[in-house]
């Protein structure tokens, strides 16, 4: 409790979001207080009768003597340690006073800062609040940048895509056509040739029949003149 009693100093320094409160000095003046001399406070009895009480007992008076001023001395010594770790309900109320007063200071020091701290967040809230809208407002611009600038690319990717695929189909129609015109000519060609074929053949068969008529023709007249020969050889051998 001593601590309790001593001047109570109290400085702060609160830096927050930009804003400072200066060093505050706060001074308490404390009461003095008479206290009771430790020896007003010694818990004292008879020594003479407690001697004699001894020395009833069986105790000699040097001893009975000496065993009292022990006595004394153990009592006294006892008595200084436990005035020496206590306080008077007096001195008590008045250092609950100062800690009162102590916490009502700080609780308005609080006070007037929550309310300055309150106007900086207020102020910083609607600074936010105007970038926020700007970004959006940014963000907006650029989306629709974006949509538009894709929009045209997807419009420029389809009108590609279709005069490519336009271009495609009328290769694949000129190719088509290419490819009948070539069937036909080759039709033509094969009909041509076939009808070639059919002359080649006609004249080889009237070949053949002619050769065939030939060769019978001459197969006959050996035989005729191979007989006449035998005839003639038969004639002259008779």
């Amino acid at each position: 409790m001593n601590a309790l009693l001593r001047r109570c100093v109290w400085r702060r320094a609160v830096t927050r979001r930009g804003f400072h409160v200066g060093a505050r000095l706060t001074t308490f003046d404390l009461r003095k207080i008479e206290l009771t001399p430790l020896e007003q406070r010694k818990l004292t009895f008879d020594s003479h009768a407690m001697a004699a009480e001894l020395e009833t007992s069986g105790f000699e008076k040097q001893q009975a003597e000496l065993i009292v001023s022990a006595l004394v001395t153990l009592t006294t010594a006892n008595m200084d340690i436990v005035y020496k770790d206590m306080v008077t309900k007096a001195h008590q109320e008045i250092a609950v006073q100062q800690i009162m007063s102590h916490l009502d200071s700080i609780r308005k020091d609080m006070v007037i800062l929550e309310k300055s701290e309150f106007s900086n967040l207020r102020s910083e809230n609607t600074k936010m609040k105007r970038e926020l809208e700007q970004l959006q407002n940014r963000l907006k611009e650029e989306t629709e940048k974006v949509r538009a600038e894709t929009k045209l690319d997807i419009n420029m990717e389809r009108s590609r895509i279709s005069d490519m695929f336009t271009e495609q189909e009328k290769k694949l129609m000129e190719a088509t056509s290419e490819f009948h015109h070539k069937k036909a000519d080759l039709e033509n060609d094969n009909m041509e040739i076939n009808k070639k074929i059919d002359l080649q053949v006609a004249s080889l068969k009237t070949v053949l029949e002619s050769l065939k008529l030939e060769t019978i023709r001459y197969l006959a007249a050996t035989l005729f003149s191979c007989l006449a020969i035998a005839l003639g050889f038969y004639r002259l051998w008779r």
